[in-house]
């Protein structure tokens, strides 16, 4: 099994825009220790950053908010993927980077947990990957729209609930991280 971690839209709108991520707490800190953990092991690591068309009012592309999280920026990755919707595969070269790395499982971190991580986590499953899905690495908000509301920590425990009965294996970043080879 080789593997890569995908680090999804770890970008500022999440920090200092309109989508301040609440749940859980600790999920930077969680994502930088699975991207430092990942070099060590000789992980290959795929930065995805999500764009949206001009005149829109998150993720415009070239604003403060669009850009990588420092603590991102200053980590290695392997490869920057540029999406414009939530799936990761969708429209981008992600497929073909990993088929050239011979990636057979993709570790799924960043944000949002309930959008871009379980769509992309779901994609992956559909193409035969094998999908690990960081419960403490991944990050959503609180949600209300015409349809209800539903607070962060029940989004997120419910999207990480049905990742487990199918696409993914959740895990924690330490048993993730504990389960690669020595650096």
């Amino acid at each position: 099994m080789k593997q890569a971690l995908l680090v999804i839209d770890v970008q500022n709108e999440y920090f200092s825009g309109k989508l301040p991520v609440t749940f859980p707490q600790g999920s930077l800190l969680n994502i930088q220790k699975a991207m430092d953990r990942a070099y060590e092991s000789r992980v290959p690591v795929a930065v995805i950053q999500h764009t949206n068309p001009p005149g829109s009012a998150t993720f415009r592309k070239g604003t403060h908010e669009w850009e990588l999280h420092y603590e991102i920026r200053s980590r290695h990755y392997d490869i920057l993927v540029e999406k414009n919707l939530p799936g990761s595969f969708t429209g981008t070269g992600l497929s073909k980077w990993l088929d050239e790395q011979n990636i057979t499982t993709v570790t799924i971190a960043g944000y949002m947990t309930q959008m871009c991580c379980d769509t992309t986590a779901r994609q992956a499953f559909h193409r035969g990957y094998g999908v690990n899905f960081l419960s403490d690495a991944t990050g959503t908000l609180s949600v209300s729209n015409t349809a209800g509301t539903i607070h962060d920590a029940d989004l997120h425990r419910a999207i990480l609930v049905t990742q487990q009965m199918r696409f993914s294996r959740v895990m924690t970043t330490d048993d993730w991280t504990g389960s690669l080879p020595p650096g």
